[in-house]
């Protein structure tokens, strides 16, 4: 998982967990339930629209609020690729990481643009909009947080290195 791209779904600043899931539906942590519900209290018709692949672009502090888990799993299960924004909740991010959903700090994340493409190389650390041929660099992600991402989170991470260190 060296590169993703995909289409891009517009949110603004603040994006709380209840936002990204809200709490009436936490009555299951199956991923799959979950998914069809997320950004539901943004715009009712997201999970309509959206499609495996597809990307957040979203302004500063995404996923603050509650400390759920549920909010990465969902959007991972929804088929989001990844989220951008220019900063994320401290929770949130490590959250996201132990899920195994792709996120990205990018201070000129609003200069994208919903319906765009955009590009996200992880071996050079650059964000390509396609559609206008703008490429910008992303804060790099922690070798260690890049591995609980290629592995599709923290205990996907663990399993691998019990067998290793067998």
């Amino acid at each position: 998982m060296n590169k993703i791209t995909g289409k891009v779904w517009n949110f603004g600043a603040n994006v709380d967990t209840d936002i990204i899931i809200a709490a009436r539906y936490l009555n299951s942590s199956d991923p799959e339930h979950l998914a069809k519900y997320i950004m539901e209290d943004a715009d009712p018709l997201f999970t309509s629209k959206l499609k495996r692949g597809d990307i957040i672009v979203a302004g500063e502090n995404f996923g603050c609020g509650s400390s759920r888990e549920h909010a990465p799993i969902a959007l991972k299960a929804a088929g989001v690729a990844a989220v951008v924004a220019p900063s994320f909740a401290r929770i949130f991010y490590r959250n996201a990481f132990n899920m195994g959903l792709p996120i990205f700090e990018l201070p000129e994340s609003l200069e994208i643009k919903e319906g765009e493409e955009i590009s996200i190389d992880l071996d050079n650390g650059e964000i390509t909009n396609n559609t206008k041929q703008k490429t910008y660099k992303f804060t790099p992600i922690p070798d260690f947080m890049q591995e609980l991402i290629a592995t599709g989170g923290l205990i996907n991470y663990a399993k691998k290195e019990m067998k290793v260190n067998k």
